[in-house]
């Protein structure tokens, strides 16, 4: 009978795999709940949590239960909330002007949520897609068919000192209009708000997963606007340096915090971000990622729980410090175990 066959390996890197004990202690990529920011959706008036049928387990808040649940967040060791208004389509028009009212919905929940939860980072959403009727991020030119650059600059610069009167820890404008970033610093220290810091969205790519979000904001109520064309403004998904460019402006403008979006396939652009400068990286789980994972689950062809946490290791490995993402607290709660 012959001898077993053996390899005459120096090397043999399943050494380090052969249980969970050793696995442990060369895991090179480890997800805390301090590494997420939970995306947050509220609505006026004292109603039941709204669910979004597109988005399994995601609500919409009123004020009182929204700071309820940045509670239960920051008990479970989330450190940080992205706040995002649904307005009634009363409330809407071509220009956004409901952005500029000294009494906003997303005003108000800054205020109490940072009443309740000092300790609790908060940020909002600077951008006018919430507020106009049309769904596009700006103001429109005159002939309707793009959205006016420095038009729309002049509103958001005025959006976010209110926040930041308010109380918001960070601006996060996520309009993807020139100059943008470098305007709000500007205006930011000179009403005297030197501590208010800036997230951007800085390679936010015109993107088909950002379907369910707007059925969450409403962006997506109108017709003829499910299908928005946000070409001229957003980064096309083709485009790797033109990317790179658009992180640097927003780096040399004085942004605190650099954000790709999405984030499950641009890992790449992730990876090059973080590897292009010293800032911070944030990168954006988008609703559509959310809803594809659910969906596979549901028809029992992913398993949820490790897709999940596959996914969002995946986004922390590529190079990102931050993660938003509406696993958020069911992730913060399985970690803190």
């Amino acid at each position: 009978m012959s001898a077993p066959f053996k390899l005459d390996l120096t090397h043999r890197p399943r050494r380090l795999r052969r249980n969970a004990t050793v696995r442990s202690l060369v895991e090179e990529t480890i997800l805390t709940p301090a590494d997420f920011i939970a995306p947050l959706f509220v609505v006026d008036g004292k109603g039941a949590p709204e669910p979004i049928s597109s988005m399994p387990g995601v609500l919409r808040y009123n004020i009182t239960d929204l700071v309820k649940e940045c509670r239960a967040l920051a008990k479970l060791g989330v450190p940080a909330v992205a706040l995002f208004p649904k307005l009634a389509v009363k409330f809407k028009d071509d220009a956004g002007s409901a952005a500029l009212d000294a009494d906003a919905l997303i005003l108000r929940t800054v205020k109490a949520v940072k009443k309740a939860v000092p300790g609790l980072v908060v940020m909002t959403d600077i951008a006018l897609d919430p507020y106009t009727t049309h769904g596009h991020d700006g103001v429109l030119t005159a002939d309707g068919l793009d959205v006016d650059n420095d038009a729309t600059v002049e509103i958001l610069v005025k959006m976010a000192v209110l926040h930041a009167r308010a109380g918001v820890d960070f601006v996060a404008p996520s309009d993807m209009m020139d100059g943008r970033i470098g305007a709000i610093r500007r205006a930011l220290d000179a009403a005297g708000f030197t501590q208010t810091a800036i997230m951007g969205y800085s390679a936010k790519f015109a993107s088909a997963y950002y379907g369910p979000f707007r059925e969450a904001v409403g962006s997506a109520s109108a017709a003829g606007t499910h299908h928005l064309d946000k070409r001229t403004y957003q980064l096309n998904p083709a485009n790797r340096r033109e990317a790179l460019a658009e992180v640097a402006l927003d780096e040399a403008e004085g942004a605190d915090i650099l954000m790709v979006k999405p984030a499950g396939a641009y890992l790449d652009i992730i990876r090059d971000v973080r590897e292009a400068t010293r800032k911070p990286v944030a990168a954006y789980q988008v609703s559509g990622e959310y809803a594809q994972i659910h969906a596979a689950a549901k028809m029992g062809w992913l398993d949820l729980e490790r897709t999940r946490h596959e996914s969002l290791l995946a986004i922390k490995r590529a190079g990102a410090d931050m993660i938003l993402t509406y696993f958020a607290k069911e992730m913060a709660v399985v970690l803190k175990g």
